[in-house]
């Protein structure tokens, strides 16, 4: 089975044999234990530190199928290296582009992924509400915000429920975590522990939903909530808000109240906090079991992956877009 490997050092990768040869190499040059890895059990690679590679290296990458993701210090998603894209079909280009430009037929998109998110989004405060958490409060107004999302006939008008509802939600954060505060969500950079762990969070997801668009026939620059102007790869933007909650929210809510995550895997300055290496390793070794659990699925009848499940509901949008069947974004039942 073929899985992602994550690359938090900088150091230098090449081609060795039919092995992916990486050797750390520290600010002052020094090497390393160099680390090889059989080609065919790599799906992705996330380059969180500089990579020195050359285009023999690439070559041999675009022939496997394999594409690496690269993020800077500040954690920000920067570009990937996709292999020569092998499933984009004309047809498939033209509903996608209609239904963006066709303003009645992209509002019935948008507004189930905005719809799927809160419903995800008031799954996890049911979850805590049950457990002696006060969100009560929370989930109303958000019940109420779900209620108006029918009625909008723009985009803007859309997002900017959409941003009432999550705004609402992030406060029930300070509720459910026990011995960190949320304060808001801040951004660019983050100003504290849990909206450093957000952001990184939301970044491996928007990675994630890129990487499982590859593989369909979706063009993963034609988007129907986000603009397609703002961002190259703007809908793993509008994928990404179903699977947030699910994925990213839950598993900050395990390793801070778990203490998997404590405040000395934080780096901090003045205006920002971000995840220091260790850090980082312990929130995607928790990430990594969370997107690879598996389901039994409603319809399918068979034990799906959280990874899996992306490139699933992929596919119900393409058959939405082809006409085959109505799009209803995925709602956790657990």
């Amino acid at each position: 089975m073929r899985k992602t490997y994550y690359l938090f050092n900088p150091g230098r990768l090449s081609r060795k044999d039919n092995t992916l040869k990486f050797l750390p190499v520290t600010e002052d040059g020094e090497e390393g234990t160099p680390k090889y890895i059989p080609v065919e059990g790599v799906s992705d690679l996330f380059c969180f530190g500089s990579l020195d590679a050359n285009s023999t290296l690439y070559n041999f990458l675009g022939k496997a199928g394999i594409a690496v993701h690269f993020f800077d210090y500040y954690e920000h998603y920067t570009g990937s290296f996709f292999p020569k894209e092998y499933l984009l079909a004309g047809k498939m280009q033209i509903a996608q582009t209609s239904h963006f430009m066709e303003r009645k037929r992209r509002m019935v998109i948008a507004r189930s992924f905005v719809s799927g998110a809160a419903f995800n989004m008031t799954k996890n405060l049911r979850y805590y509400l049950n457990r002696d958490k006060d969100v009560n409060a929370q989930l109303t107004a958000i019940e109420s915000f779900v209620e108006q999302i029918p009625l909008t006939n723009a985009v803007d008008e859309l997002m900017g429920i959409e941003g009432n509802i999550r705004q609402t939600y992030y406060q029930a954060f300070d509720i459910i975590l026990k011995d960190f505060a949320m304060d808001g969500r801040s951004k660019q950079p983050p100003s504290n522990e849990v909206n450093a762990l957000i952001s990184f969070g939301n970044m491996m997801t928007y990675t994630l939903c890129l990487g499982q668009i590859y593989h369909t026939q979706l063009n993963p620059t034609i988007s129907f909530l986000h603009e397609p102007g703002f961002r190259r790869f703007s809908l793993a933007l509008d994928v990404a808000e179903i699977f947030k909650p699910i994925l990213v929210d839950r598993t900050i809510f395990r390793v801070l109240n778990k203490k998997e995550i404590q405040p000395k895997d934080f780096d901090r300055s003045v205006n920002s906090c971000l995840l220091n290496p260790a850090g980082k390793k312990a929130f995607v070794r928790v990430w990594e079991e969370r997107i690879n659990e598996t389901f039994k699925h409603p319809k399918l009848g068979r034990n799906v992956s959280y990874k899996h499940l992306i490139k699933l509901e992929c596919y119900k949008l393409t058959k939405h877009l082809l006409g085959m069947e109505e799009y209803k974004p995925f709602k956790a039942r657990w």
